[in-house]
C-alpha cells in the first residue's frame, strides 16, 4: 500500500469524525433550521451563501460534508486502482455506497427535523465512520499486547467521562457539551474497533473472547451515541444512564482480559492491511 493511500484513508476518517461532531453542534444549536425552507440553498446571496451566523454554521457543515464526500470517493477509487487489501476495499466501498442515502437524509433532517430522520441520519453517518475507521485500522501494524492494554485503559477513562456527561443527568446538555460528548464517544468507538480487530491475535485464558466483548462494548457505545440527542426525561434517560454504567463495566472487563493475557502471546510488527 502506498503512503499516499494510507494518508488519504487517515484523513478521510478524521474528516468524517469531525463532520459528525459538526453536525451534532449544528443540529443542537438549531442552526440547521435557518436554511430549511430553501434546502439545498441557504438564505444569503443567490441562496449560495449564509446571511447570519446560524446559517453560516449550517452552510459550513454542508461545505465540509461536500469535501468529506469527495475525499472518501477519491480514496475509494485510489484503493481500487492500487489493488489495496480486500478488506480495505470492502470497508471503503461500503462507506462510499452509503453516501447518496446520507445526502438525502441530510436534506430531510433540515426540512423536517423529526427524531426518526435525525436518528437515521446519525446511524448512517456512524456506519460510514465505521467503514472508514476499519479501513484505517487495517492499514496499521498490530500493536504489542502492552499497547493494547494501554488503549483499553484509555477506553475505561472515555466510558467514565461519557457517564459523567450523560445527557441531562449531571450537566446541561447544550450544544458545546453535546459536541464534547460525541467527540469523546467517537474516539472511544474507534479505539474499541481497533481493540476488537487486533484482539484476534491475543490468546487469553478465559471463556470470554476479547474480540466478542470489545465488539459488544463498541455496540453499547454506539447505542449511547444514537440515543444521546433523543434523551430528555423518563425511560430514555434511565436507559441512557444504564447503558453508560454498562459501558464502564464492559471496558473494565476488556482491560482485565488484556492484563491477564500472557506476554508471550503478543504479536508485533505485522501490518494488518497488507
Amino acid at each position: 500500500m502506498s503512503p499516499r493511500l494510507r494518508n488519504l484513508i487517515e484523513l478521510s476518517a478524521v474528516l468524517t469524525g469531525g463532520l459528525i461532531i459538526l453536525g451534532v453542534y449544528t443540529a443542537a444549536s438549531g442552526a440547521g433550521l435557518t436554511c430549511a425552507g430553501r434546502w439545498p440553498f441557504c438564505d444569503g446571496y443567490l441562496g449560495l451563501f449564509p446571511a447570519t451566523w446560524s446559517s453560516f454554521v449550517e452552510w459550513f457543515h454542508r461545505f465540509i460534508a461536500m469535501i468529506t464526500g469527495f475525499m472518501l470517493l477519491g480514496t475509494t477509487v485510489l484503493a481500487l486502482r492500487e489493488g489495496a487489501a480486500p478488506r480495505i476495499r470492502r470497508s471503503l466501498m461500503g462507506a462510499t455506497l452509503l453516501l447518496p442515502s446520507q445526502i438525502i437524509l441530510g436534506g430531510l433532517t433540515v426540512r423536517t427535523y423529526e427524531w426518526v430522520v435525525l436518528s437515521a441520519h446519525f446511524i448512517t453517518a456512524s456506519l460510514i465512520f465505521t467503514g472508514i475507521t476499519m479501513a484505517y485500522i487495517y492499514t496499521l501494524p498490530t500493536p504489542e499486547r502492552a499497547t493494547l492494554t494501554n488503549l483499553s485503559l484509555g477506553t475505561v477513562g472515555i466510558a467514565s467521562a461519557l457517564l459523567l456527561l450523560t445527557p441531562h443527568q449531571f450537566v446541561t446538555f447544550g450544544p458545546q457539551i453535546q459536541s464534547l460528548y460525541y467527540a469523546i464517544g467517537l474516539c472511544g468507538f474507534g479505539l474499541l474497533l481497533g481493540i476488537s480487530t487486533w484482539g484476534e491475535s491475543i490468546q487469553i485464558d478465559s471463556i470470554i473472547s476479547l474480540k466478542l466483548i470489545s465488539g459488544l462494548t463498541a455496540g453499547v457505545l454506539l447505542f449511547l451515541l444514537v440515543v444521546g440527542r433523543q434523551v430528555f426525561d423518563g425511560i430514555a434517560q434511565y436507559a441512557s444512564i444504564t447503558a453508560g454504567v454498562l459501558l464502564v463495566g464492559l471496558t473494565v472487563i476488556c482491560y482485565i482480559l488484556l492484563r491477564k493475557s500472557a506476554p508471550s502471546t503478543s504479536v508485533t510488527g505485522r501490518v494488518s492491511g497488507d
